[in-house]
């Protein structure tokens, strides 16, 4: 078995080097023993996957680190590949591609034409519930549209019995390679738009797109203790994917209703409760509501307007399993415009053993009516 050398004397560089230059380094070499350059060379084709092996662990800082404390063991089997190193120059180009990309030479594309697996785009809606229904969690339908591979030509866009034909601007490869003096630039196909194969018997169904519209119902389950702003992401539920990709997510934005009785303070709910002077002053039980439903809670003696009064885990559940907060309770202290005699009395009659100025009592409207028509000596 041939001992394999070391990836810093493969890149030709120092093992202080920085990650920028350990790229340009492996793109020098990768350029230079490139397949398209040297067809039918198999030396340059070994040099060629020994540089992206070596770049492959020294382009990445984890791997590198692994690789200077325990040399080649340290990154055995590195990217998944039994006993590391690429077997395949498709591997080289399917993770280092882009690197190659306008130097007239294979890389971007795949191997006979035709762009990768594309994901399909993600989606994004918006899901509106009450406040009960994010305390507790709840199961919602949303409606999408989204497009869906064709079933006629099952996403091919190609016409019954017919298929894609290779593009004959390109040959099949889905770029085109213009020289301009010295240089060679690669360019994605205008014909076939890059993928390397034209539709001419389009699919009646989708005009050849592959894909078509339509209005989809999707599962959503809601987690206990959301909020509005929240976003959750369900997988795979996005646009179809091109050449056989995986399909994109769709992101539902959570919008959670006002409350008539409860303000939200991030998981804590806010709740004004009104209670009278002598509720206050002698200390009540009275009956508040709470996200159950309501429950009788005890307002101490010498209670002050303002106060507020917490109870611990009342407020909103932790979407992600932590502590509930709380249920806090702002008392408000409720003044009735109208009393009655023996309420008036009965104040008054306060007022004097706490020493208290208070207005006189009021006249009313006929009262005052009456002595302003009779004479000062009819009153004596």
């Amino acid at each position: 078995m041939a001992t394999k050398r070391d990836y810093y004397e493969v890149l030709g560089v120092s093992r202080d080097t920085g990650g920028d230059e350990i790229k340009k380094a492996y793109k020098k070499l990768a350029l230079k023993y490139h397949p398209d350059r040297n067809q039918g060379d198999e030396e340059a084709v070994e040099k060629f996957k020994e540089a992206a092996e070596a770049y492959e662990v020294l382009g990445n800082d984890e791997k590198r680190a692994r690789y200077n404390r325990f040399g080649h063991q340290g990154v055995q089997g590195a990217g998944g590949r039994a006993g590391g190193g690429f077997n395949d120059i498709n591997d080289i180009f399917d993770v280092f591609g882009d690197l190659f990309d306008g130097f007239g030479m294979g890389g971007g594309r795949r191997r006979g034409g035709g762009r990768r697996p594309t994901q399909g785009d993600s989606l994004k809606t918006r899901l509106e519930i009450d406040l009960l229904e994010a305390a507790k969690g709840c199961e919602k339908v949303v409606e999408i549209r989204r497009k869906e591979s064709c079933k006629t030509c099952d996403g091919s866009g190609a016409k019954a019995g017919s298929s894609a034909d290779a593009c004959d601007y390109c040959g099949g490869h889905g770029q085109v390679v213009q020289s301009q003096g010295f240089f060679r630039v690669q360019t994605t196909c205008p014909a076939c738009k890059g993928e390397g194969k034209v539709i001419r018997d389009k699919c009646s169904d989708c005009s050849g797109a592959g894909k078509i519209p339509e209005t989809v119902k999707l599962d959503v389950k809601v987690p206990a203790g959301v909020d509005t702003g929240m976003t959750l992401r369900l997988s795979d539920e996005g646009e179809a994917g091109s050449s056989g990709g995986p399909r994109g997510d769709l992101y539902v934005e959570i919008h959670v209703r006002e409350h008539s009785l409860f303000h939200r303070d991030g998981p804590d709910l806010i709740c004004e409760v009104p209670i009278s002077y002598t509720q206050a002053v002698l200390g009540a039980e009275i009956e508040i509501p709470c996200l159950e439903g309501k429950t009788q809670h005890y307002i101490y003696p010498g209670t002050q307007p303002g106060e507020v009064i917490r109870i611990r885990g009342g407020g909103m559940p932790d979407p992600r399993g932590g502590r509930s907060g709380d249920l806090q309770l702002h008392v408000i202290l409720e003044v009735p415009k109208k009393i009655d005699s023996e309420q008036e009395a009965l104040l008054r009659n306060l007022a004097e053993l706490e020493h208290a100025a208070v207005s006189p009592h009021r006249s009313s409207f006929f009262d005052k009516l009456k002595e302003w028509f009779v004479p000062d000596d009819d009153l004596e």
